[in-house]
């Protein structure tokens, strides 16, 4: 059966709960030996000193806990990020936090970095028989004061360092309370110093350099995203992800479920996105690669991203609405744009 013709039953159950199911069904799926994703004639990409067999990949926030690897590696992605992972797990705000808008094809959700600690997302990973290109996503428990965040970070850094392709530094959702504070220059320039001097001891101590990512909101000021570069390019972060999801609520006015608070993703967020990361991609000037993320809802959407810089792009939301046939569309139309 089709994702088109399965949408309408899914779109009948709670959000969350959906997202739990679907993740089940792929699960059964690898489990059955059902065939994987048609192979594609695209190439490898090259970034963060990383070869991708192919620049789509599945953003985090699908696959929290890595529990699901091997199912979602069926589906033809480049790679595959998991998490956002906290040191200690926690439940996340309560239920109900997740809420489609099927008129703008969005999503809202507050979900609050629910995930079951990094110990448990190393053993799934561990676990696992996927071998491909894995980002491990990692935040701070809610309960962690701002000013002892670094605390947290580095303790996810050190645990998923031995098993991550590459590790992305979540300071963007604004389901955390005051987690989009760490963006501020003073704030995030001592917290990158603090993670770099960290990676530079993992690498000599694993014999393995693990590249760092920082994840950005998309509700940044000119000045913010000029600054941020500034200390990007100064503490030689090795790739930033623009964008995570934003506060806005432009364009859904008197839609159902548009005042609820939280995040929010899909096509709303397209046109935000692609202009952050514009920004940020002339601030660095490629010196920095960029993966964009966000409001990706067709292959048109990642062709524009990767026009404007990015050489990588994550989807989410978009799979939401157009389901697995997304990944292959993507890719398709990134295989023309090369």
């Amino acid at each position: 059966m089709s994702y088109a013709a399965l949408r309408p039953l899914l779109f009948r159950l709670d959000a969350e709960r959906a997202h739990g199911l679907t993740l089940r069904a792929l699960d059964v799926g690898a489990r059955l030996g059902l065939p994987p994703a048609p192979a594609l004639v695209d190439g490898p990409v090259r970034a963060m000193g990383i070869d991708f067999p192919n620049p789509v990949g599945l953003a985090a926030g699908l696959d929290k806990n890595a529990e699901h690897l091997d199912a979602l590696a069926r589906l033809g992605f480049g790679f595959i990020e998991v998490g956002t992972v906290t040191p200690r797990p926690q439940p996340g705000n309560p239920r109900p936090r997740m809420f489609r808008i099927p008129a703008a094809h969005a999503v809202i959700n507050r979900l609050g970095f629910n995930n079951l600690g990094v110990d448990r997302l190393v053993r799934n990973v561990e676990t696992a028989r996927y071998r491909g290109v894995l980002g491990i996503n990692i935040g701070k428990n809610f309960d962690t004061p701002i000013a002892r965040a670094a605390a947290d970070y580095l303790t996810c850094l050190r645990k998923v360092y031995g098993l991550a392709s590459y590790v992305t530094i979540n300071i963007s959702s604004p389901n955390t309370r005051n987690l989009r504070q760490l963006q501020e220059s003073d704030e995030l320039d001592a917290l990158l110093a603090a993670l770099r001097a960290e990676q530079m001891q993992l690498a000599e101590r694993h014999g393995r350099y693990v590249p760092l990512a920082l994840k950005i909101a998309p509700d940044l000021a000119a000045e913010q995203i000029e600054s941020i570069a500034q200390i990007l390019l100064h503490h030689r972060i090795d790739a930033v992800i623009a964008t995570n999801t934003t506060l806005s609520r432009e364009g859904l006015e008197g839609l159902p479920h548009a005042t609820e608070s939280g995040g929010l993703s899909g096509a709303p967020l397209t046109a935000r996105a692609q202009r952050v990361m514009a920004a940020l991609a002339r601030q660095l000037d490629r010196r920095i690669p960029l993966v964009g993320a966000g409001g990706i809802m067709s292959g048109a959407d990642a062709a524009a991203r990767v026009a404007a810089g990015a050489t990588l792009v994550q989807l989410y939301t978009g799979l939401v609405y157009a389901g697995p046939g997304l990944i292959k569309e993507c890719r398709q139309a990134l295989a023309r744009h090369a």
